[in-house]
């Protein structure tokens, strides 16, 4: 499975939506993710992709659409 593929995964599962916006378009915006939800989707994607994003890294900007997030893991080594 590819890393993209994993990451909507992970949105979907957290989230419970089946239906995300384009990768470029933002998760806050489209109102699939809040500040709540964040912390959520970061634990799984630790749990995920075997990594640990310090809480200095959980800020919505970094993590505002898919696109931002699989860069942020192609960064991290995920």
């Amino acid at each position: 499975m590819s890393r993209h593929d994993k990451l909507v995964q992970v949105l979907q599962s957290v989230t419970g939506k089946n239906s995300l916006p384009g990768d470029s378009e933002s998760l806050f915006d489209a109102g699939v993710l809040d500040s709540f939800a964040l912390t959520d989707v970061v634990a799984g994607l630790e749990k995920s992709f075997g990594i640990r994003i310090p809480d200095s890294d959980v800020s919505p900007r970094k993590f505002d659409s898919i696109e931002r997030i699989e860069t942020y893991l192609q960064d991290h080594g995920a």
